[in-house]
């Protein structure tokens, strides 16, 4: 695959933070479905920490960088997906990442610095619980397959070359 075609996956977040690890977890989801249900030949899945360095090596080149993240937002309800295509903007503070770093400013990193994904397609799933632990409290589990769902239609989109607006989970 061409890097001008080059579709990345990226989970972020970390999971022995409880709800946090919910970009993992949808990579994992997603990692399982292509056992059986590959994705477009040179998709790849990826897990980060949020490291804006790491972001930009991971969606640099890329024509479609897919990000599932965490998200904190007030009043909070654990479980609800905001999805954003990002064209270069920076997201507005309806929903925040739970990393120190806000995806926001590595998107505005990479904006300056010339290293943005053609597409930049983010998914942040409210969280009820960041503390430290294992495990995804029950609503924000309940939405992982629902995630990948509209993630795959989002890598299909791409390949096809009709941006499907994602599955809105």
């Amino acid at each position: 695959m061409s890097v001008a075609s080059r579709i990345v996956v990226i989970g972020v977040g970390n999971e022995f933070r409880h709800d946090d690890g919910v970009g993992w977890a949808v990579i994992a989801c997603l990692r399982e479905r292509a056992r059986h249900r590959p994705l477009p030949p040179g998709t790849a899945l990826e897990t980060c920490d949020g490291d804006p360095g790491r972001l930009l090596a991971l969606w640099e080149s890329a024509a479609l960088a897919v990000v599932v993240d965490a998200a904190q937002s007030d009043p909070p309800r654990p479980g609800r997906v905001h999805r954003l295509a990002l064209d270069g903007t920076p997201p507005g503070p309806t929903a925040t990442s739970s990393h120190g770093l806000g995806l926001g400013e590595a998107v505005e990193l990479s904006r300056v610095l010339g290293r943005l994904p053609g597409r930049l397609v983010v998914y942040a799933v409210e969280g009820a619980s960041h503390a430290l632990g294992r495990g995804l409290s029950a609503p924000v589990a309940a939405c992982v397959e629902t995630v990948a769902d509209a993630v795959e239609a989002d890598v299909a989109g791409q390949v096809t070359g009709h941006a499907t607006g994602g599955g809105r989970p």
